[in-house]
């Protein structure tokens, strides 16, 4: 394994991860010369410098991959199918460095290798099963069918919070499916996103059909108004994806968001608490609750929620704390903003009679002085009206809510505007049957914390968490628009 001390993550990073945009199939630097540092949520350090892009490298972004759209095009799919694999291999072959990298960056505890070669590799294996349909016609001297066409170049706005991942289950789609690419990383995480792009390179993807432009909001909004792209897709706020929506609505470029979430954990009497408490937990404290499914809402029925209580207090007050390179179980959030903004919405949850159990600040001590920690934390007594249980904190909070019996669960977990992640816990198979169907989520777990074990399950929102898919075979139509076509013959006789 790669032995990293984080005095010296600068160096490693200068070593692995160009200080260049990626456009055009060369590494260049910002158009207007800034850079813009890139800091260890854990201790505040700055662990590496990339451009700080312009709407001119935007521009220059689209316009190197709207030279190399027809090529990539025009070439088979099964050839696309086999560069796209060799890139998901090499990605594997760095799968280490890739996970520290993104460790690093967002500041995660590292917890092993990175495995974004594998979901590129899935997809790899779709790009030549994309096919139309034949279609009826009224006479028999016609013939009528559909093509499935790439749009030409996609725009993909990628968050901090897993910008590995969340860049491949877009990116790798998009070309799969014929269509160039240009990404925009978050000013925050933009290294891993820059190392897969050279990879990209690396295993043969032609100059200019992947682009990658580091910046912050300047190039954001630059790619989501640009007039030469046909395709937007966005992972990230609510809020911000509205905006992105508006922007790209002018010239009526389709978008695909991937928005936030406010998810419920539903916890039934004949709950298994032993199974139900360690992955509650887990969904909170992984990412350090910033993630989209995190599942934020704890609801609770009536009488187990004291021994429910008890148990998540426990198991949340004895979560380690510390930096990407440390043993522990959490880390910090990505900055000093973040940090301010969950802290905020704690106070708000106070102020509004949630009943604080543990957590609720800032971890004392000197080793946390640096970075942008928040200790886990848990409210019960949590009204539905109230805001801690409608907006989305994107940190370490959990809000315990009761209820009584099924449709009482069922009306609480679908009354946000949300609905990307729903997860009930119960021993009652046709209770299960039942919340899968009424439950408004895009994914529905029950008895399991995580999708674990489902390979190309579809992953996206209903509501104001998004829509359109991503890591499933769905996900490269989404890249793909539809084409009648009806031939017909001139009359003409041939002997």
């Amino acid at each position: 394994m790669t032995t990293i001390d984080s005095r010296d993550a600068a160096t490693w990073v200068a070593a692995l991860v160009p200080a260049a945009h990626l456009i055009g199939g060369r590494t260049v630097p910002s158009i207007g010369g800034a850079v813009t540092d890139v800091l260890d949520p854990g201790t505040g350090r700055v662990i590496g410098r990339v451009p700080d892009g312009t709407p001119a490298d935007i521009d220059a972004a689209v316009a190197a991959a709207s030279d190399a759209f027809p090529a990539w095009r025009d070439l088979s799919a099964s050839r696309r199918a086999a560069v796209l694999h060799r890139w998901g291999a090499l990605c594997t072959e760095h799968d280490e460095e890739l996970g520290l990298l993104e460790s690093l960056e967002v500041g995660r505890p590292y917890q092993g290798p990175a495995s974004v070669g594998n979901r590129i590799v899935f997809i790899a294996g779709q790009a030549d099963k994309i096919g139309g349909q034949s279609l009826p016609t009224a006479t028999p001297d016609r013939l009528a069918l559909t093509l499935r066409e790439p749009f030409g170049v996609c725009g993909c706005i990628v968050p901090w919070n897993a910008p590995g991942a969340l860049m491949v289950s877009v990116v790798a789609p998009a070309l799969a499916a014929g269509n160039t690419v240009v990404v925009k990383p978050a000013a925050d995480a933009p290294l891993t996103c820059l190392l897969l792009g050279e990879l990209a390179l690396q295993a043969g993807l032609p100059p200019g059909v992947l682009n990658v432009v580091p910046g912050g909001a300047a190039p954001g909004a630059a790619l989501a108004e640009h007039p030469g792209v046909r395709h937007l897709s966005f992972t990230g706020s609510t809020v911000t994806g509205a905006s992105v929506m508006r922007a790209a609505a002018r010239n009526l470029v389709p978008v695909h968001l991937e928005l936030g979430g406010k998810s419920p954990q539903i916890v039934f009497d004949d709950a298994n608490l032993e199974q139900a408490v360690p992955e509650i937990v887990r969904g909170v404290t992984f990412n350090a609750g910033q993630t989209c499914a995190a599942g934020t809402r704890v609801l609770v029925q009536r009488g187990s929620r004291q021994r429910l209580v008890d148990a998540l207090a426990t198991a949340l007050s004895a979560t380690r704390l510390g930096g990407w390179d440390e043993d522990v179980d959490m880390g910090p959030l990505i900055n000093r903003t973040q940090q301010q903004r969950v802290l905020n919405h704690i106070g708000i949850a106070q102020s509004e009679g949630a009943q604080l159990v543990c957590g609720g600040g800032v971890p004392p001590g000197e080793r946390y002085e640096h970075g942008f920690f928040v200790a886990p934390t848990l409210f019960d007594q949590v009204d539905p009206a109230m805001r801690l249980a409608q907006e989305e904190v994107f940190g370490p909070v959990l809000a315990v809510l009761e209820f009584d019996d099924l449709d009482e669960a069922v009306e609480i977990a679908n009354g946000t505007k949300y609905g990307l992640v729903a997860t009930a816990w119960t021993a009652d198979v046709g209770r299960a049957v039942t919340l899968a169907r009424r439950l408004e989520a895009g994914q529905v777990h029950v008895n399991a914390g995580r999708a674990s074990g489902a390979i190309g399950a579809p992953f996206g929102g209903y509501r104001q968490s998004g829509f359109g898919r991503t890591m499933s075979a769905d996900s490269v139509l989404e890249f793909t628009q539809v084409k009648s076509v009806v031939l017909a013959g001139t009359g003409a006789s041939h002997g």
